[in-house]
């Protein structure tokens, strides 16, 4: 192992010590135990919030346009999600969490 795989290992191991801190205080914080049971990097959940934004406003501009189709946001979701993780588990601990409620609430229509 090279100093900068280790350097990647210490700072992952950083941010889910952060993320245990934050589970202690409230125990339903569900997409953290994902992230860090998954071994989950702090830039692949940063890409996984950025991508949850785009689809929010993708939703509420195919909603606005009177669509009420969404599976193709699933799909969508589905496939750019880092691959140690799986959509359902996903999909469940962000409403629990109450992450990007009208978003999830519409997609677990479709599991």
């Amino acid at each position: 192992m090279n100093e900068h795989e280790l350097l990647e290992r210490i700072n992952n191991l950083e941010y889910h010590q952060k993320l245990l801190l934050k589970l202690l205080n409230d125990p339903k914080l569900d997409l953290y135990k994902l992230i860090i049971e998954n071994g989950i990097t702090e830039q692949e959940i940063k890409q996984f919030y950025t991508l949850c934004d785009k689809m929010s406003k993708k939703l509420e501009e195919q909603k606005a346009e009177g669509y009420v189709y969404f599976h193709p946001l699933l799909h969508e979701l589905s496939v750019s999600l880092p691959y140690k993780l799986n959509i359902r588990e996903v999909i469940n601990a962000c409403l629990t969490q109450k992450l990007y409620l009208p978003l999830f609430q519409e997609l677990v229509k479709y599991l």
